[in-house]
């Protein structure tokens, strides 16, 4: 693999630490069309994990009828979002290991052979085998490919691209259900699984030539197997856990309380072993330090409550405010839109301001004004007074996306981009899965003692107002999660953005 790193007299006369701190801020050079195909081909990758993640939803159904095992048919979403979920930090540290054009090839190559299994799959166990193979490479597409993306360019430039990937995620966050009801309905489930093969492909001949020219910032590392067992581990069991609770088993079910203490108990073994080990799976300098703490913490409840939003605003609108599924998929777009309204505004402004961290934190008060209306009318909304609302509310938390990305690349060295960065993702999706039970805890357990399993079935049932209580309430802990976030922000240090090397042409 080339490497391309400083213009060679400033290397030459540079002492070692002042040449990482220069690469810390300013990327190599690479030439303009070698930047246009790398971002090209890390978009399709990225495209391809968001797109998995919502294109078998209406496919289940037709699934269940082929395969039989209606019952294990979760186990379809949840071994792939427990998967990809387990990975994410893996990843990271291989990329800063192996660099990211190898450890980027072999998620897709991972993810393209899980796609085929899954297209193959003669029973539902098989297939749900299939789709966790699936989210081990899903797991590694979205960090290496926003890591490629620190690499390659300063953090100047870095909140245009990181906010182009939004329209991305909308995009594939629309277009998977649609693509999958169609693909279902007028041919076969199978081709969506297939249709990820011409993609992967596309995806791995676009990186595998232009990836060669990418910056390397090599070090050597060793690579915890402990700690990442442990970490892996405690995150599953976690997950598992949030995901059985409330709905599988009772809260207070032996199996539900054991996941948990269990899950306690090695997350405590894994903070044992980062302090034990002569090189941390995640580097001690990255969960103390003060940018890049407190920043985790703010993507933790920050995005972790648009997430939590997007999954129980359908829910909302058909149960309490008696709205079809066509005007809740309309409410939920303008969340959607919202978001990527927002996170675009803030990349923009972010690169023309010193004090960037003024947008996000404007912008997060917008967002707990707009749950606060909610919250103190949850029955009484129109559904063009909901859409506005609903807009506003994505607008405001949309900015997170992008600025918990390029601040935790910003505070940290090059050869720790890849860990950084997949330790991000890690939180900011075990986030939403916490925030996620949360909600549904408040919604599914109203009325209740935890001591049952209450169905969607059942809630959908309810009379209208029933849960207008129970969505009050969600709005409220949506509001103190971003409150957190808000107090999180007000504590990262404002780094400067540092802007681009001149390019050599």
């Amino acid at each position: 693999m080339s490497t391309r790193a400083a213009p060679e007299p400033l290397v030459s006369v540079a002492p070692a630490g002042a040449r990482a701190e220069l690469s810390r801020s300013s990327p190599a050079p690479v030439d303009h069309a070698a930047v246009r195909a790398i971002v090209a081909g890390i978009m399709l990758a990225m495209f391809l994990s968001a797109l998995e993640q919502t294109i078998v939803a209406p496919a289940l159904p037709a699934i269940g009828r082929s395969l039989g095992g209606i019952d294990e048919l979760s186990w379809v979403v949840t071994a792939y979002l427990l998967a990809v979920t387990a990975t994410t930090p893996l990843f990271g540290k291989l990329s800063d290991i192996y660099g990211r054009r190898v450890v980027l090839l072999w998620a897709i190559g991972i993810f393209i052979g899980g796609s085929i299994a899954c297209a193959l799959a003669p029973t539902i166990w098989i297939l749900v085998f299939a789709r966790g193979l699936q989210g081990i490479g899903g797991g590694g597409l979205l960090p290496i490919a926003q890591t490629i993306i620190a690499d390659l360019l300063s953090p100047q430039e870095r909140p245009i691209v990181q906010g182009r990937t939004s329209i991305m995620f909308m995009s594939a966050s629309i277009l998977g259900p649609v693509l999958g009801g169609f693909l279902t309905d007028q041919l076969h489930w199978s081709l969506i699984f297939w249709i990820n093969l011409p993609l992967g492909a596309a995806a791995l001949v676009m990186s595998e030539r232009a990836l060669r020219q990418l910056p390397r910032n090599d070090r050597p590392h060793q690579l915890d197997v402990i700690g990442a067992v442990l970490m892996v581990a405690a995150a599953l069991l976690l997950m598992l856990a949030l995901a059985w609770g409330g709905t599988h088993y009772a809260w207070r079910s032996p199996l539900i309380l054991t996941l948990l203490v269990g899950s306690a108990i090695v997350w405590g073994l894994f903070a044992a072993r980062l302090l034990s080990a002569r090189e941390p799976f995640i580097p001690l300098t990255i969960l103390r330090g003060r940018v890049t703490s407190t920043i985790t913490c703010a993507a933790f409840f920050g995005v972790g409550t648009i997430i939590g939003i997007t999954i129980y605003t359908p829910l909302y609108c058909e149960t309490v405010l008696g709205f079809s599924a066509s005007s809740s998929g309309l409410a939920l777009i303008a969340f959607m839109a919202g978001t990527v309204v927002g996170s675009l505004t803030a990349a923009r402004l972010m690169v023309r301001h010193m004090h960037y961290m003024r947008v996000p934190l404007a912008s997060l008060l917008l967002a707990i004004i707009a749950l606060g209306v909610l919250a103190a009318d949850p029955i009484n909304q129109s559904i063009v007074r909901l859409v506005l609302l609903l807009f506003v509310l994505g607008c405001g938390v949309g900015p997170m996306y992008p600025l918990s990305t390029i601040v935790m690349q910003n505070a940290v060295k090059p050869h720790q981009l890849g860990t950084a960065t997949g330790t991000l993702n890690f939180f900011r999706t075990l986030g939403g899965a916490i925030i996620v039970a949360a909600f549904g805890a408040i919604v599914l357990g109203s009325g209740t003692d935890g001591s049952e399993v209450v169905t969607l079935e059942r809630l959908a049932t309810a009379a209208r107002g029933d849960l207008a209580p129970a969505f009050r309430a969600v709005f409220i802990a949506a509001a103190i999660c971003l409150a957190i976030a808000f107090a999180s922000l007000l504590a990262v240090e404002e780094r400067p953005l540092h802007g681009p090397l001149r390019r050599s042409e």
